[in-house]
């Protein structure tokens, strides 16, 4: 039984990456543009959206039991729209699997979420998958709101073809959006409260615009232009493919002061023989030259990566050559998954599936040489001074929780604020976090060029 009727509060709960995380930002000022309030912690919510992610296994069975779980003990239910990529690939089949679902909308047109809850209020069902000319961001609500970080998305969809990959089936193909929003967007965020900025994009260094000189740019020229955003301390972009890592965009990391010393460069495998089956399109080799590139430019950098273990024919031969690039590169930090077949994509059907069993003990087997290189990596952090910025209070009285500039979570006690750049001194180091002691100093290079 549903009964809710021009919803007055709202939920939305994002799974997944940090785009999905910004749509859902996105759908959430969309709601509260409509004049629908974002619910109460703990508070039932008349409208609930699920922002669902289809990168990995189970993906859709998930979106299932989250829907079951918002039945209530009287056994009513809130308007339940399903958004995102599981929306996207199997709009229909959820329509017909989950009677409580009300709306189904993909990625590319959750901006017409309003006429939908209006529709559905009046008792109708609807989906809307489509990828239309006019894009969400043109008439989205404009920014108003935002913590010290932020997210801004600057590029959708891919055109790589992963073998392995959904994406360019949900998120359609490479979109840049117009150098002149993105300033614009940037700009607004900034005088919400940002000071740090995150561009992203599925392929985010294939950007391409045209500047108000009426250029055509990559993204290390947007770059430039959002550097000079007063009160703008930090940059950072996710998430690159080598393919699309230029001079340009490798020069910037060692030119421009509010670019932050992180790079988030997948791989996905160190072996030839699988990149080429994933359609990679790059070698190890080539890899690793980008990464010697970028070093000479900024030493300082950290690095991050992906990695996918079990991969159809992998052997463990090809895993070894996996293993001894993560050493080789010794990563600051890396998210690695075991292979999941996504149906539709020419990796499912492939032969020589790797048994689960292996995949499992490879997994671990990776994730102790990154969290060995990780920690490796924090541990060499000890005795630098760097800027934090502050996002949270910690648990203890006094205590501030905030990042580095590499991207390490940082904690200490001092006078702060939400959104403040202080300069700390690292004194000691663990596997998921540095702790950090303030010191009197001269402004630092980020809080002096936010005051200029």
């Amino acid at each position: 039984m549903q009964d809710i009727k021009n919803p007055r509060t709202y939920r939305v709960k994002s799974f997944g990456c940090q785009m999905n995380v910004y749509d859902g930002e996105r759908m959430a000022e969309l709601l509260s543009a409509q004049g629908i309030a974002p619910a109460a912690d703990g508070q039932d919510a008349d409208l609930v959206v699920l922002n669902t992610c289809h990168i990995r296994e189970r993906a859709a069975e998930k979106v299932y039991s989250d829907i079951g779980r918002l039945k209530r003990d009287d056994g009513t239910t809130p308007l339940i729209a399903v958004a995102g990529c599981v929306a996207q690939a199997e709009g229909e089949e959820i329509m017909t699997r989950a009677p409580s679902v009300k709306m189904v909308v993909g990625p590319q047109a959750y901006h017409r979420l309003p006429e939908m809850i209006r529709a559905a209020s009046a008792g109708e069902r609807v989906t809307d998958t489509d990828m239309p000319a006019q894009t969400k961001f043109d008439v989205l609500p404009r920014r108003r709101r935002s913590g010290p970080t932020a997210f801004l998305t600057v590029q959708e969809g891919c055109d790589k073809f992963c073998t392995y990959c959904v994406v360019p089936y949900t998120r359609g193909a490479e979109f840049s959006r117009p150098y002149a929003a993105l300033v614009d967007e940037a700009q607004r965020l900034v005088e919400a409260g940002a000071r740090e900025i995150t561009l992203l994009g599925q392929n985010v260094n294939a950007w391409a615009g045209e500047n108000a000189a009426g250029q055509r740019v990559g993204l290390e020229r947007l770059i430039r232009e959002l550097a000079c955003i007063p009160v703008l301390a930090r940059i950072r972009y996710t998430t690159s493919h080598p393919n699309d890592m230029t001079q340009g965009l490798i020069d910037a990391h060692g030119e421009i002061d509010a670019l932050m010393p992180f790079l988030h460069l997948p791989v996905q495998a160190g072996s030839d023989r699988v990149l080429k089956a994933m359609n990679r399109s790059h070698t190890v080799e080539s890899y690793l030259a980008i990464l010697e590139r970028v070093r000479a430019v900024r030493p300082d950098i950290a690095l991050s990566g992906d990695f996918i273990v079990g991969f159809p024919g992998e052997t463990e031969a090809d895993f070894q050559q996996t293993l001894q690039l993560v050493d080789a590169v010794g990563y600051a930090q890396c998210f690695s998954f075991t292979y999941s077949p996504r149906p539709g994509t020419p990796a499912a059907t492939m032969g020589d599936q790797v048994p689960g069993d292996v995949m499992a003990d490879r997994l671990q087997r990776l994730q102790a040489a990154i969290n060995r290189n990780q920690h490796a990596f924090n541990a060499a952090s000890v005795g630098k001074v760097c800027d934090v910025l502050v996002e949270r209070r910690g648990k203890l009285a006094g205590q501030w929780l905030g990042k580095s500039p590499w991207l390490q979570s940082v904690h200490f006690l001092g006078d702060a604020q939400i959104g403040d750049l202080v300069r700390v001194e690292i004194v000691s180091a663990g596997p998921n976090s540095l702790a950090g002691v303030p010191i009197a100093a001269q402004p630092s290079r980020a809080q002096s060029s936010a005051a200029a």
